[in-house]
Formats: structure tokens, sequence, C-alpha cells
């Protein structure tokens, strides 16, 4: 696999005299396996020099643009995108969805006339949109596995496996926990769903990882959906990765600035005992990608299709329990927003009748609850012989932060996954749209 960057940025072009050398464009990477299969990862404005590239080299152009999420900087190079203006081009277009259509809605909003004077429709080229959820597909020689990543939108991270090497692609993410906070390079995170990154990060030759910001600017910054570079290099580390390319570069971040990241992150590299080879993408850098012998797919590569068939949506139930009516106010309004169906309940005794009679897909459970609490509840769910009340997720709520031994506790009570209060809506919708979209493929 050939792999080019033309935009690296994060959240907003940059372009200057302190950004020449990492560039100021936003997100767009480039494969080309060996027989010839085109991906585009997400189509930020560093795709407007990428189609004009393309437009050069090859005629007819088949390609695949795989849109990670629909956040401005990782779409608003696609109305400048040359190669959907030419008849004789096929374009398949995929990102997360939900059987709404919602990428065709995203794209033809930002191209409405308000702000644009060429529509979607008016596009030449054969334009083909699919929804993802997590699962395997094939594009040519290239294998693709999706998997849902942390960001306030619905966003999906990619495993390219072809021509005997792995690319993972995982921008824009935020890790479920900084437990263990003081960890050393390398370390194992307590948190289960970033054990589970890990997992998809395993193995690769290439990891182009979102590290838009350190450790030390991560607590005001929590939240947005964005990585620390220490815990991505200690990803790599566990994942047995050979490269790592920093990327999704924070728009205050100059080429110096970079340079000096990119060193941190390859001392910490060092110190966790590993071959891991740590950069700092720049547009307009090429990494050849291969093997010697071809190398047999990762077991990451079965399961169910990542692609959607445009269906109408099934109505999902969430249980929110908690005893401040504000708190079930807001967390009511969100997910009903989302077509959930959502039933309610104050306290630990109520949640368990109406869970074992109304069987929802998910509870959202407070953690500090009259009489029976939150971690309580979790145990007796837990301990049922209801298969579904078994396997049900769980995403505990609570108002403080979660010191390292109440994460273990919590996860050993049973709870799937746990936000803190304030809990901004956007990160609510979208975490629980990953969750119900994983439990409709069980």
């Amino acid at each position: 696999m050939r792999v080019c960057f033309w935009g690296t940025r994060g959240s907003i072009p940059t372009p200057g005299s302190s950004t020449l050398r990492y560039g100021g464009n936003t997100s767009c990477v480039e494969v080309q396996a060996s027989d010839g299969t085109l991906v585009i990862l997400d189509c930020g404005t560093g795709a407007r020099e990428l189609g004009r590239d393309l437009a050069v080299r090859l005629h007819p152009i088949q390609g695949h643009l795989l849109i990670g999420h629909t956040h401005w900087d990782h779409i608003q190079g696609f109305p400048f995108f040359a190669p959907l203006f030419n008849q004789d081009n096929t374009w398949n277009i995929y990102a997360p969805g939900d059987r709404g259509r919602q990428i065709e809605a995203c794209l033809a909003g930002q191209m409405a006339y308000e702000y644009f004077p060429i529509t979607l429709q008016a596009l030449h080229a054969d334009v083909r949109l699919h929804e993802l959820q997590e699962g395997v597909f094939d594009l040519g020689s290239i294998r693709v596995t999706t998997q849902y990543l942390n960001h306030p939108a619905l966003t999906l991270g990619y495993r390219l496996e072809a021509d005997g090497a792995i690319l993972v692609y995982a921008t824009d993410h935020e890790p479920h926990s900084l437990h263990p906070h003081a960890a050393l390079p390398g370390e194992m995170p307590i948190h289960h769903e970033d054990r589970r990154h890990i997992q998809f990060l395993a193995g690769a030759d290439l990891i182009i990882h979102d590290a838009q910001y350190v450790l030390d600017e991560f607590p005001a910054k929590a939240g947005w959906g964005h990585a620390p570079m220490e815990r991505v290099v200690d990803y790599a580390i566990l994942a047995q990765a050979k490269q790592l390319a920093l990327f999704h570069h924070d728009p205050d971040r100059d080429d110096e600035t970079l340079d000096r990241l990119a060193e941190m992150a390859q001392t910490r590299a060092h110190a966790g005992l590993t071959s891991l080879q740590v950069l700092a993408a720049a547009e307009g850098q090429v990494i050849e990608l291969g093997a010697a012998r071809p190398l047999p797919r990762s077991a990451l590569a079965t399961g169910a299709s990542a692609l959607l068939a445009r269906s109408p949506r099934v109505a999902r139930t969430v249980l929110v329990v908690d005893d401040d009516p504000d708190m079930v106010m807001l967390l009511k309004a969100t997910l009903e927003a989302e077509s959930v169906r959502v039933l309610t309940a104050t306290d630990g005794t109520a949640a368990l009748t109406i869970v074992r009679e109304a069987k929802p897909s998910l509870v959202l459970l407070d953690m500090n609850l009259p009489e029976l609490d939150g971690l309580a509840v979790c145990r007796i769910l837990r301990a049922e012989p209801d298969t579904h009340l078994q396997a049900m997720p769980i995403v505990i709520l609570t108002g403080e932060k979660l010191k390292e031994a109440d994460v273990i506790e919590a996860f050993a009570s049973g709870a799937t996954d746990y936000l803190t209060k304030p809990i901004k809506p956007t990160l609510v919708r979208t975490r629980i749209r990953a969750w119900l979209s994983r439990t409709s493929m069980a």
C-alpha cells in the first residue's frame, strides 16, 4: 500500500509561514493498493490538491472515499474535489450512519445554495453513498474493518489490510479514561473500551492517529473528542505497531512545536522499550507499506458487514435512572432527538422493576441513588438468569471524576461504560448511538 498525506491539520485550516513543513490543510489521506484500488480517508481541505493531482495521474477514476465523521474539517474539501465533476469517474462514498441517509443530508447541507453555488445533485461523476456501522467490508483487494471512536459525533476508525500490510486510521478519538493517570510508557489502560481500541490497532504497520493535545493540556479539553500524544504512543506500543504518525495537528501548533512533539513522542516510545517509530504527519509525505510475503488477514477482519441497508430505523428503548429531575429532563430530550424511546426512574428499586418488564436496549444509571445505589443495581442485573439483562449495556453516570479504584469497582460490578457530569449532549448522543448500534448487531 502507498500512503500519501494531503491534509494533516485538525479543526480548521491554518495556512501561513509557520505551517509550511507540516501543512495547514485539514484531514485527507490517499491510499492505493498494488491492484490499483484507490481509497481516500476523509475529505478535508487537503482534498483540493489531491483532486488536482488525481486528475493528472488517473483517467477514468474509480475511487472510494471513507469519511470518519462529518464535522467540517473532514468534509470541507468535498465541494472542491475535482474528480467529482468528471462524468467518466465513479466514486463510492462511505460514512457512519443509522439507515437515515445521514451522509447525503450532511454533504447536501454544506452545499446548499446559501453556502455554495453548486449543489450535491450537480456533481457529474457517478456518486454512490453508503452508510456504515461497525463491521467489515471489501474494497478491491483491501479488507476494511470499522470501529466506533470516542468523539462528539458518530465517528468511525478504519483498519485497512492489503498487500501484506495493515494501516489504521483513527481520528478523531478521545480516551475513554486516562486511568492509570501516572501510567508508564506502554502501561495497559483500565477502561475496557481503551483496551478494545488497542486491539483495533493491533499489529499495524502504520497507525495514523489523532494526537491533538498533550497530557498537560487535556484537562481543559476533556470531552472535545481528541487524544493526548502520550496516550497515543502508549496505545501504539501496546498494539505492537511498527510506525505511528501523529495526526490532526492542533491549529495553534507551528512547525517547530510539532518537531518538539514528535521528539517527545519518540522519547516516550523508546522508554517503553519498543522499536516503534514515531513521526508527525506532514503534507506531501509518502509512506510505502508492504511485506516480503503476503500475511494472513487478522482475526479482526471477520464479522458482520459494515454496510448498512437503507431501511427504516428500528425504535430502541433507553432507561434513564437519576434522582435529579433536571438531569432526567436533559437526557430525555437529548435521546428523543435520536428517535429513542425513553423510560425514566428515580431510584434503584423502580429501575429494577422497569428493566425486568421493558427489557430496554440500554440503561443510563446514576451511581448515587437513594437506598439502592447504581453499582448495586448493576450487580443485581448481571446476576439475573435473563441473558438480555446480563449483556445489556449499562452506562454509569457520576457527578465526580472517578478514582482508579472506583473505575475498577464499577467494571467489576457490571458497568459497561461511564460518563462524568456535567455531560455534553453531543457526547451523550454519539456514545449512546454507538452502543445501540453495537447491540443491534448482536
